[in-house]
């Protein structure tokens, strides 16, 4: 990705662009509703040379006045990810210039570089906003004490992010969060998991945050769930009616796990629905 230019968008007033945090990697045998060789048919068919991984977004915005962080990749948390600042670097921007961080939600792969190796803020400039039901849950002692092992450390990271950028974390419930960008409430993903509507001058964009983890398969397959959802019947759901309408209004689309060129445009044929990424 160093060699290329980086993916990026002009959407009215605001400079959208793709920056790479990396990757991490999870068995196909973590989705639920399809056999783990029939999705990795569906991954090499798409071209896909590591079925496993899956490659992590954070996204950029500059306009307005504003530079804006969606999303802080893994950092490095189990060896995911950890590229977001060289390759905000390439974008010309530094930790200190962004002045806001939205966040889809606290997973570790979406909150792990807020923290430096040192565990001290990243991002030393920015207002952190979140969803006030994301923030409840992570901090709710029942929900913590109720995880499982693997999901525990998940709890005490999200945690320990919340508690660095207290003074300096806004939540919301809904709508407005920033002038031309509207938080879209995407239920089932994490008790609070959003996307951001991008609006300016006619042209618009979602960032639909982690509504697929391995987009050619469950583009393809709505029905497919992952285990990090919180809910994977309502992940499906909410994931069909999102396809249902960002193909029919043509809406193009931005998420996590989308791949490395980071923009789409959702095709429908017949009830089946395909991905077709932008350049």
């Amino acid at each position: 990705m160093n060699n290329m230019k980086l993916p990026g968008q002009q959407i009215g007033a605001f400079s959208i662009t793709a920056i790479s945090d990396g990757y991490l990697s999870a068995t196909l045998d973590t989705l639920s509703n399809i056999d783990p060789m029939d999705a990795s048919k569906l991954q090499r068919a798409a071209g896909v040379s590591d079925p496993s991984a899956i490659h992590i977004n954070c996204y950029l915005i500059r306009g307005k006045g504003r530079t804006v962080l969606i999303d802080a990749g893994a950092g490095g948390f189990k060896q995911w990810g950890g590229k977001l600042t060289a390759n905000l670097a390439l974008a010309g921007v530094q930790p200190s210039d962004i002045d806001t961080i939205l966040l889809t939600h606290a997973h570790p792969d979406h909150v792990g570089g807020l923290l430096d190796a040192s565990g001290e803020v990243a991002f030393p400039n920015a207002e952190l906003i979140v969803h006030q039901h994301e923030v409840s849950f992570w901090e709710d002692d029942g929900n913590l004490s109720r995880a499982s092992e693997r999901a525990r450390g998940n709890f005490l990271f999200a945690r320990k992010v919340f508690d660095k950028y207290r003074e300096k974390m806004r939540t919301f419930i809904d709508d407005e969060v920033l002038p031309g960008v509207s938080a879209v409430p995407l239920l089932g993903h994490t008790a609070g998991h959003s996307g951001y509507r991008l609006e300016s001058d006619g042209h618009s964009l979602l960032i639909w945050g982690d509504i697929v983890h391995f987009p050619h398969i469950q583009i393809a397959r709505p029905d497919v769930s992952i285990a990090f959802d919180h809910d994977p019947q309502l992940c499906a759901d909410t994931r069909s009616r999102l396809l249902d309408v960002v193909s029919a209004d043509k809406l193009l689309i931005a998420g996590m796990h989308l791949g490395e060129l980071g923009f789409a445009r959702i095709k429908r044929a017949g009830n089946a629905y395909r991905i077709s990424y932008e350049s």
